[in-house]
């Protein structure tokens, strides 16, 4: 098998000298929401998580990075970063506002620094698991490391059932 080539996350981490594992799945199957990732990776749906980005009323974009199987409540997450509103940007943005494409989007290595929230779920978690920076790709980090190196902060951004 061909050595995984690393991603700008990966250089990212490497550089400020955060731990990570890497971890890789097939996805020839289009199979790449989260928690078919979190299936073939073999890990809890509960400590993969996905990087979603809107922009605000005020139109700053912000980045929140929730458990693959919960939904942004939008209303908690426009209150947790001093907002009227957010809404999710459009598919089509998203190269062009972060860099990646959707389903490898992760919150380290953006184009810019964006305001980062993490749902407070993470702290009850020794270690989460995000984007990689392209599809196939995920790191597992500590929840702390992640809130450090982005400057996030953390909040309840999720809906109930």
């Amino acid at each position: 098998m061909a050595k995984e080539q690393k991603t700008n996350v990966m250089r990212v981490l490497d550089k400020e000298k955060v731990p990570y594992q890497c971890h890789f799945y097939s996805h020839e199957d289009g199979a790449i929401d989260g928690v078919s990732v979190a299936h073939k990776l073999g890990q809890p749906v509960d400590q993969v998580f996905k990087t979603l980005v809107t922009k605000g009323h005020s139109g700053s974009f912000y980045v929140f990075v929730v458990p693959v199987e919960k939904e942004l409540d939008l209303k908690a997450a426009a209150h947790s970063v001093s907002e009227k509103s957010v809404e999710m940007i459009r598919v089509d943005e998203i190269q062009k506002i972060t860099g990646y494409i959707r389903g490898g989007c992760s919150p380290i290595g953006m184009k810019k620094r964006y305001g980062t929230v993490l749902d407070e779920s993470c702290r009850s978690l020794s270690t989460i698991i995000v984007s990689g920076g392209k599809i196939g790709t995920q790191v597992e980090l500590e929840p702390l490391a992640l809130i450090a190196l982005t400057g996030a902060t953390t909040a309840d951004l999720c809906r109930e059932g």
